[in-house]
């Protein structure tokens, strides 16, 4: 069990240096008139149980008030305005200018000026639609320096280009980085493509309709691939992908559903486990007969077979529910 590492402090009611912890403290605050209800950081003495003040605190308190409004009000923060920045290699005054806004607007949310939910929904969208971002370049290309002008145009370009999979895609992809601590492209191809079973199982129909090809190391959608291939075996993490942030909102309920219980069952093994589990399965060996194990090949995978493949296991294991997938992958992997 991990120990609190104990501070000291002046406490004003001990009138001495006491030992202290930091804790949640909830507050209600009024902003233009509404009601808010935050959760701050206080520090608490040791010996009388009175909130003492140190160094930093209050500080800290305004960014955690302003972080939990931005929340409640649906704004930007400000490294959603840094990631903008960093994804399409732009400044704060040139960047000011391409969304529309006045040259120093930019410098000032950086500076913790809150936007106004207007401009908020401006910038969220450059944020998440690459589309979005170089129609306002083009837009406002008069009053950008041409250099800037080029340098977003091509990030804008190749974000397009990056992202050539279905919005479905997207938002399951975006879903499995919001439940997964840690991603790499070969745990996230086996998933994506488990995802597709069990979508078939559990709610009769395809979650998406990108075809997955029988490469070496098992199911792979080339189009993903392709999206994450730089990543090689390691986590995957990118400014880039800050697109996809809250595409999963658009999944049904349904969706959600299936992919939760891949999740909280696929998602407990390695890539590499997940590789041993997809070999063992018949779409993957019907699309590689006649292919040595170290041959390349990029024969499609039928949606046919995932259905056909994955309802007659449902019939014997249910993978409706956890306990049944669990089954199922204990039974593959013995």
């Amino acid at each position: 069990m991990m120990v609190k590492k104990e501070r000291t402090d002046f406490c004003t009611m001990c009138r001495k240096n006491t030992e202290y912890i930091l804790q949640k403290r909830n507050i209600k605050k009024s902003i233009k008139g509404k009601e808010y209800n935050f959760s701050i950081t206080v520090a608490v003495c040791n010996e009388c149980g009175e909130e003492i003040s140190i160094p930093g605190l209050i500080d800290k308190n305004i960014h955690e008030v302003d972080a939990q409004y931005r929340a409640y009000e649906g704004l930007v923060s400000i490294d959603d305005i840094e990631k903008l920045m960093k994804i399409y290699k732009i400044g704060k005054g040139p960047l000011s200018l391409a969304l529309g806004f006045g040259e120093v607007t930019i410098t000032r949310y950086l500076s913790g000026q809150i936007p106004s939910k207007e401009y908020s929904d401006i910038i969220r969208m450059a944020l998440s639609s690459p589309t979005y971002m170089r129609e306002k370049l083009q837009e406002n290309k008069s009053k950008i320096a041409s250099a800037a002008y080029s340098k977003s145009m091509e990030a804008a370009a190749q974000l397009e280009n990056l992202f050539s999979v279905s919005n479905k895609m997207l938002r399951v992809i975006s879903y499995l980085f919001v439940r997964l601590e840690e991603v790499t492209p070969l745990m996230l191809q086996k998933m994506l493509y488990f995802v597709q079973g069990v979508s078939y199982a559990v709610i009769e129909r395809p979650m998406f309709y990108e075809n997955c090809q029988a490469w070496i190391h098992g199911p792979v959608y080339p189009e993903v691939y392709e999206m994450f291939r730089d990543f090689k075996y390691n986590p995957i993490e990118d400014a880039r992908f800050a697109i996809l942030n809250g595409a999963e909102e658009e999944l049904t309920e349904n969706e959600r559903r299936v992919i939760d219980l891949v999740v909280n069952t696929f998602g407990e093994y390695s890539g590499k486990v997940l590789e041993r589990i997809t070999h063992s399965e018949m779409p993957w060996q019907l699309a590689r007969m006649g292919y040595a194990d170290n041959i390349p090949s990029n024969e499609l995978i039928s949606i046919e077979s995932i259905r056909t493949y994955y309802i007659e296991k449902n019939a014997n294991y249910d993978f409706s529910c956890e306990a049944g997938l669990r089954r199922y992958i204990l039974d593959v992997l013995s």
